[in-house]
């Protein structure tokens, strides 16, 4: 029987919790919550090619296990 795979930190149940708050978010919810993403000073959002996804991943996941 294969195993399932989750990132460090996250089971079955979380997975399912996730998916609960995401398909009972209401679409004013949803808009709420993306416009506070895009309001936070520590990050920045911006259009990348599909092509330079994996890239930006690996730039991401490196800077983050070097902290």
């Amino acid at each position: 029987m294969k195993q399932s795979r989750f990132p460090p930190g996250w089971d079955e149940e979380k997975v399912r919790r996730v998916l609960e708050y995401y398909e009972h978010q209401t679409e004013e919810e949803a808009v709420a919550e993306d416009e506070d993403a895009y309001e936070q000073e520590e990050l920045s959002m911006m259009e990348i090619p599909h092509e330079l996804v994996p890239k930006v991943r690996q730039l991401v996941a490196r800077r983050q296990s070097s902290k």
